[in-house]
C-alpha cells in the first residue's frame, strides 16, 4: 500500500548524465517535477547536477547547450540518470562504459532514460534486470542484450536499476518516484501543477482497469472543487460502489477518497491564498468551503499554518 503522507528526509542527491544529442523534453520532464516537489514543499527534497564525460558544454539534440556542474568521474549521489537519447549507439565507447561502471560504485540507483538504457546495458550494468528501452528500440535491445529480461514497459524499476522508455514516460517515472518517497499527496500536488490527470499517481507502467476508475475519480474532484460532489455520487460517475473507490484509493494513494478530494481543495486555496489577493472569504468559496472559519481549520489541519499566516510569511 502507498503511503499519503512521509515524513521529512534528506535531500537525495541525483546526477543527470548528458551526452550530445540528448532531448530537452526527456531531460525536463525529469527535472522540473523535481524542482515542483521541492517548490510545493517548501524545502530542498531533491538535489540535482548536470554531469558530462569531459568539462565543456553538451548540446542537446535541438542546439541547447548545457555546461555541466561536473564530471562523471568526480561525482556521486543517491541516483544517476544516464541520458544519451539521439545517437546513443556512437557514445558507447571505453570511455562511457568504463565511467559507468565506475559509478555504479559510487551511486546507490542507475537509471537509464530513454535510450540511456543501451548504454547501461553494453556496459554489463542490466544483466539479469527487467529493464525497458525507448519502444523503437526495443526489438534491437531485446536481439543485442539476451542477458537484460527486456519488457515493453513505461517504465521498469528492478532493484537499483530503473530504465524508461521515452521523455513523456520519464515525467510518469518521476512523479512515481517523488510518490514513493515523499508521499502520494505531494505527488498528486505535483500533478496538479502540470495539468496532468493520467499521471496524477504512483502505477508501475501502463494503466488498467482498475487503474482507470481511480484517475477518472481524480479527474471529477478536480474538475468539481469550488462545489464537490459527494463521494457517493464520485464512485457512481465512474461506475463503481463507494466501497469499491474507497479501497482501491486507499491502495494506490495511501488515503481514501473523502481525504483526496480534501488535499485536491486545500492545494488550490493554498495556490490562491500565495499567487493571488483575494480575500480569504473568496478563497474559501473557491476551495468549496462555506465560509472561512472552515477554511481556515482545515488549511491549517493540513499544512500546520493558517492561510493568513501563509500570506504573510510570502508577502
Amino acid at each position: 500500500m502507498q503511503n499519503w503522507t512521509k515524513s521529512p528526509s534528506a535531500p537525495q542527491q541525483i546526477g543527470v548524465l548528458l551526452f550530445d544529442g540528448f532531448s530537452n523534453h526527456c531531460l525536463a520532464n525529469s527535472v522540473e517535477p523535481l524542482r515542483a516537489a521541492n517548490t510545493l514543499a517548501g524545502r530542498k527534497l531533491y538535489d540535482w547536477q548536470f554531469l558530462a564525460l569531459d568539462t565543456g558544454p553538451v548540446t542537446s539534440s535541438s542546439g541547447l547547450q548545457v555546461a555541466p556542474h561536473g564530471t562523471l568521474q568526480t561525482a556521486s549521489g543517491d541516483m544517476l540518470m544516464v541520458m544519451p537519447s539521439y545517437g546513443f549507439r556512437a557514445h558507447g565507447g571505453w570511455r562511457t562504459l568504463s565511467g559507468l561502471r565506475s559509478a555504479d560504485q559510487r551511486f546507490r540507483v542507475l537509471a537509464g532514460l530513454d535510450t540511456g538504457s543501451w548504454l547501461l546495458a553494453l556496459a554489463g550494468l542490466l544483466d539479469g534486470h527487467r529493464a525497458t528501452i525507448h519502444w523503437e528500440e526495443l526489438t534491437g535491445f531485446t536481439e543485442r542484450f539476451p542477458e537484460v529480461d527486456a519488457r515493453r514497459e513505461r517504465y521498469v524499476i528492478d532493484r537499483n536499476r530503473i530504465t524508461c522508455s521515452g521523455a513523456m514516460a520519464a515525467f510518469d517515472l518521476v512523479l512515481h518516484l517523488i510518490g514513493r518517497d515523499q508521499g502520494q499527496a505531494l505527488a498528486l500536488e505535483v500533478s496538479q501543477l502540470f495539468m496532468t490527470r493520467d499521471s496524477a499517481r504512483s502505477h508501475t507502467g501502463g494503466a488498467g482497469a482498475t487503474s482507470g476508475y481511480v484517475n477518472k475519480a481524480l479527474a471529477l474532484m478536480q474538475e468539481n472543487l469550488e462545489t464537490p460532489l459527494p463521494i457517493s455520487e464520485v464512485a457512481h460517475r465512474v461506475g463503481r460502489s463507494q466501497k469499491a473507490l474507497s479501497v482501491r484509493m486507499q491502495s494506490e494513494l495511501g488515503a481514501g477518497p473523502a481525504q483526496v478530494y480534501r488535499r485536491l481543495r486545500l492545494n488550490l486555496a493554498r495556490k490562491l491564498v500565495a499567487e493571488t489577493d483575494l480575500s480569504i472569504g473568496e478563497i474559501a468559496l473557491r476551495a468549496g468551503y462555506e465560509d472561512p472559519s472552515a477554511l481556515t481549520r482545515a488549511f491549517r489541519t493540513e499544512f500546520g499554518v493558517t492561510p493568513r499566516a501563509l500570506r504573510t510569511t510570502r508577502s
